[in-house]
């Protein structure tokens, strides 16, 4: 005998919500996989931080703080790699450090990815410094004597033998100041780097945090702001690139539709069933 319009709907309902594990799952896998390259349309706040960096004449030495640990690289490392790769697109040599701990690996991937990319070489094209505690005294430090505050890079080559920082050891000698960070790190970089020394800056921040950076941006104290997974989606656009940003927006884009999807037909469903005018009324 042929199902029912309403046997349908209530065979919806009755489904395995294991089955609803898969599909999520299978939405989130495929688009990291095979790219889907949904349209995305870079924001202000994005097209400001690229033309920032459009601005900086080639071969200038400019200064990276990548400032993050695993739990939030999802969001932050993809941005890291196409920051660093339109600097080395456009022939910037960034002196780059992290204040985190575990910010070191973290900062060597991203160098590792955006230097294959573009055909860059460590001590030719970029130096990583590594790690110092301190957090908001190392800032400071860095507006007086770099290379005191970092006598070996993150290898133990000593800066003085490195021909790049030979060239710059204050943050008056960068034309542009970048940090990406998911923290109060970011604070800092604005308060000292920014506004004490009056760095042009732009900033990469976690999604949850970029809103409360749009203030600094109307103020002029920072140029352009990436937010997020989003944020670094816009920027590989503008890169005319495929990371793992645009992959990850695929997937979640994806994921979004299903749920949606998902929530309309258990709602029709119910409706269609009188499951809701039972619960509604207590009745069985």
């Amino acid at each position: 005998m042929a199902a029912t319009p309403i046997g349908i709907w209530q065979r919806i309902l009755g489904i395995d919500r294991r089955w609803i594990f898969v599909l999520v799952g299978i939405g989130t896998v495929l688009p990291l996989l095979f790219p889907v390259n949904l349209p995305v349309t870079p924001s202000p706040r994005v097209q400001a931080a690229y033309d920032a960096i459009e601005a900086v004449p080639e071969g200038s030495i400019i200064l990276m703080s990548i400032d993050y640990e695993p739990d939030i690289m999802a969001e932050l490392q993809p941005m890291s790699i196409a920051v660093l790769r339109h600097c080395f697109r456009r022939n910037l040599k960034p002196v780059i450090l992290t204040l985190y701990p575990a910010g070191p690996r973290l900062v060597e991937q991203a160098l590792a990815v955006a230097g294959a990319a573009e055909g860059k070489k460590r001590y030719e094209d970029y130096v990583f410094l590594g790690y110092k505690s301190g957090n908001q005294a190392v800032i400071l430090g860095l507006g007086e004597n770099i290379r005191g505050l970092f006598p070996r890079d993150f290898y133990g080559v000593r800066t003085d033998s490195i021909p790049i920082m030979q060239k710059v050891n204050s943050f008056v000698d960068f034309p542009l100041l970048i940090n990406l960070s998911g923290s109060a790190i970011a604070d800092y970089y604005i308060r000292i780097g920014a506004s004490r020394y009056h760095r042009p800056m732009i900033l990469g921040s976690t999604a949850v945090m970029a809103t409360d950076y749009y203030p600094y941006l109307s103020s002029g104290q920072i140029l352009g702001l990436i937010g997020g997974m989003k944020g670094a989606a816009e920027y590989e656009r503008l890169m005319g690139i495929v990371g793992d940003a645009r992959r990850g927006m695929d997937a979640q884009s994806l994921v979004h539709v299903i749920v949606v999807i998902l929530v309309v037909l258990g709602n029709v469903a119910l409706l269609a069933t009188g499951g809701l005018k039972r619960r509604i009324g207590g009745g069985a």
